[in-house]
C-alpha cells in the first residue's frame, strides 16, 4: 500500500471512529466499550472544577457523557467542522441542542429552556479507540443561558 492509500485508510477509519464518539454522546452508551480505551485520559474544565483526570477509562467516560445527558435529556449533538485528522489526532467542532431539565444550582432558567451550546472535541486514537480526550467546552454560554448566577 502506498502512502496515499496508507492515508485515506487511516482517515476513513478515524471518520468512522468520530461518528460512532457522536453516537455516544448522542446516547447509544452499547459503543463505549468498542470506541474508548481503558487507559482513556480525559483533559477538561469540570463542573465541579476538576481537570478530568478523575475520569477515566470506558466507565468513566459512559459516567460523563450520562451526566451531562442527564441535564439535557433530549441532547443533540452534531458536527459543525470536521473531523480534521492528523497522525494519530482526531479534531471536530461540535454543536449541542437540548431542552434543560433542572439540576444545576443556581440556575434561574425554567426547565424546558431550549439551549444550544458549542465545543472542540481533540481525541488521540490508539488501536482504533481514544485513548486521550481533550474537551473545549463554551461552558459560560450554557451558563448564560441557564442564568446560572442571575439575578
Amino acid at each position: 500500500m502506498d502512502n496515499a492509500e496508507n492515508r485515506t485508510t487511516e482517515r476513513d477509519a478515524a471518520t468512522g471512529l468520530i461518528a460512532k464518539w457522536l453516537d455516544l454522546w448522542n446516547g447509544d452508551y452499547s459503543l463505549a466499550e468498542q470506541i474508548i480505551s481503558e487507559r482513556n485520559r480525559v483533559h477538561a474544565a469540570m463542573f465541579d472544577g476538576g481537570d478530568g483526570s478523575a475520569v477515566g477509562g470506558v466507565a468513566g467516560m459512559v459516567s460523563l457523557v450520562t451526566q451531562m445527558r442527564s441535564l439535557m435529556s433530549d441532547l443533540v449533538f452534531s458536527i459543525e467542522v470536521g473531523p480534521i485528522i492528523d497522525g494519530d489526532h482526531a479534531v471536530v467542532r461540535w454543536a449541542a441542542t437540548g431542552h434543560y431539565g433542572g439540576g444545576i444550582p443556581g440556575a434561574g432558567a425554567p426547565v424546558g429552556t431550549e439551549v444550544t451550546f458549542h465545543g472542540t472535541d481533540i481525541l488521540r486514537v490508539e488501536n482504533a479507540q481514544v485513548a486521550e480526550y481533550w474537551l473545549n467546552a463554551d461552558t459560560l454560554d450554557l451558563m448564560t443561558q441557564l442564568q446560572v448566577g442571575a439575578g
